[in-house]
Order: C-alpha cells, then structure tokens, then sequence
C-alpha cells in the first residue's frame, strides 16, 4: 500500500508565503515524476509544477516566478514553496507521484488535498 500524505497548507494573507510537504511512503520500488495540483472551486485540476527524478521543474504560467517545487528522494517527499501569494492561488492542493511499486509496475498516486486560501 502507498500513502501520499500532505501537509502545510492553511490561511495566509495575499503577498505572503506557504510551504506545502508530500511524503510518500509504502511499499515504494521506485519515484519518478512528482508534482503539485490545484483545483479551485468550480474549476478543474490543474497543474501547478512538476518535477523530475533528477531534478528539472517545469511550472504553470501562472505561479513561475512565485512558486518553487523541489524533492528529496531520499525522504521520497516533494516540496512546494509558495511565495507572494495572491487569492487566485486559492485552491486544494493535490501531491502526485508517478511511481513504481515492483509488482504494480508504474502508476500515478494522489495525495488527499490540502487547502489553501489567500485572504486579499
């Protein structure tokens, strides 16, 4: 079994600044891509960055500049740290992991979501 359990989430006032963790844990072969979600009232998910086994980070138009995904392999846990925060940013926050659980093969887990608003 494979948990993705987050955490950091909560109210901040506009122009400030959250850091989002994602552990994984279970029986893990191995982890390839991670990444951050959103999904706004109303709105469909949407990707927010993604990041690579070895490191290279791609994000949505809309946070570069503001946000910074990162990962520590050997914790199996994503990071995303959200800087000038504005309300638009307000959403659930979903982990991914696209990962290998040996005799599951490859696959895409989702963390529960946790939220975040920003207050204007």
């Amino acid at each position: 079994q494979v948990q993705l359990v987050e955490s950091g989430g909560g109210l901040v006032q506009a122009g400030g600044s959250l850091r989002l963790s994602c552990a994984a844990s279970g029986s893990i072969f191995a982890i390839g891509n991670m990444a951050w979600y959103r999904q706004a009232p109303g709105k469909q998910r949407e990707l927010v960055a993604r990041i690579t086994s070895r490191g290279t980070a791609n994000y949505a138009d809309s946070v570069k500049g503001r946000f910074t995904i990162s990962r520590d392999n050997a914790k199996n846990t994503v990071y995303l740290q959200m800087s000038s925060l504005k309300p638009e940013d307000t959403a659930v926050y979903y982990c991914n992991a696209y990962l290998n659980r040996a005799t599951m093969g490859w696959r895409d887990y989702w963390g529960q979501g946790t939220q975040v608003t920003v207050s204007s």
